[in-house]
């Protein structure tokens, strides 16, 4: 088990939806419409996840159709809580028993995130995602279009603007949009845990295929963090996350 070149990492980052979340908040959103409206905004979806569409196109045009109020917001922040991706809480709970600070960065809907942060214990400073616009009686106006994050390349912009204190940072995401902070951070890792996109596995540096997101700690601890990590008992049962990460390194 190597220590990782740019390690220890200060802090790690991740995305929400099939990363820390077992689901996309936005399809959630679509519960209820037409079947056929549904699989059409699904297919947008996940045509901006795999880069064959800019995410801006399909960012603005499923929020226009779905309109979220903030009872749907609301609603959507339960679901991520019910729906965490296997192993995520221990996750982040290892990362902070290491004093790592943990974030999330989301194309996401924020009010939604902000749930699935606060049922994770990370701290409010540390999400970034896009916040919905709501009127007086809680209809959808607008979102915060001053966000980076509905366009691609958003993610690079709000790594960019971290403190100095976070970095090096590792970054987690399944989406071509996570993709793209690869080179711009110390390290980026695929997540195949919740879905697949065959771009991202491709291309990532590090791809992790199995299904909990505890094959981070694998690659993304030096020797002497997970040593203390195992130490502590409640931690134990991820020694073989540790020991054998289910994950693919490529030389850059």
């Amino acid at each position: 088990m190597a220590q990782p070149p740019e390690g220890p990492f200060r802090s790690f980052y991740f995305d929400c939806d099939s990363t820390l979340s077992s689901i996309e908040g936005v399809d959630e959103l679509t519960r209820g419409m037409p079947e056929a409206e549904q699989r059409a905004l699904r297919a947008l979806t996940e045509q901006a996840m795999l880069g064959e569409l800019p995410l801006e196109q399909v960012y603005e045009r499923r929020l226009h159709v779905v309109a979220p109020s903030a009872r749907d917001l609301a609603a959507i922040g339960r679901r991520y809580v019910e729906h965490p991706s296997r192993d995520a809480v221990a996750t982040v709970a290892a990362l902070q028993f290491l004093g790592k600070r943990v974030g999330i960065v989301s194309g996401g809907l924020r009010q939604g995130v902000a749930a699935l942060a606060e049922f994770l214990g990370i701290d409010d400073s540390c999400v970034h995602a896009v916040q919905v616009l709501l009127d007086a009686d809680g209809r959808y106006r607008d979102f915060d279009r001053s966000s980076p994050l509905w366009r691609n390349g958003g993610k690079i912009e709000v790594m960019r603007r971290l403190p100095p204190d976070h970095h090096p940072v590792l970054f987690v995401g399944d989406g071509v949009t996570d993709l793209e902070v690869q080179g711009h951070v110390a390290r980026f890792v695929g997540f195949g845990g919740v879905e697949r996109r065959p771009p991202v596995a491709a291309r990532a540096e590090v791809y992790l295929e199995g299904p909990s997101l505890a094959a981070v700690l694998g690659v993304g601890l030096c020797d002497d963090e997970k040593t203390r990590l195992l130490a502590e008992p409640r931690f134990a049962f991820l020694r073989p996350m540790l020991e054998q990460p289910q994950a693919e390194r490529r030389p850059r």
